[in-house]
């Protein structure tokens, strides 16, 4: 495979003829949030969409569990 002369990381094979210059650059510099999960976790979630799912699922849980009061901090009417 042959090196384009001016970029010796480019390889001669890659076309960039019917690229548009600065395509993501505004969502790049709106920026994003990336956060890497450990393998035995990922193998339950295929895609993005599955993460996302799952997240918002938790967080309704915590936001119910929030308004209600900790069970496990109240005590009966015996001091128990």
């Amino acid at each position: 495979m042959k090196r384009m002369q001016k970029d010796l990381d480019m390889l001669e094979e890659y076309d960039f003829s019917k690229g548009i210059q600065g395509k993501y650059a505004k969502k790049y510099n709106e920026g994003t949030n990336v956060v890497v999960i450990d393998p035995d976790v990922a193998k339950f979630f295929p895609d993005h969409d599955s993460v996302n799912e799952a997240l918002r699922s938790l967080s309704e849980i915590i936001k119910k569990q929030k308004g209600a009061p900790n069970k496990s901090l109240l005590r009966t009417a015996d001091g128990k």
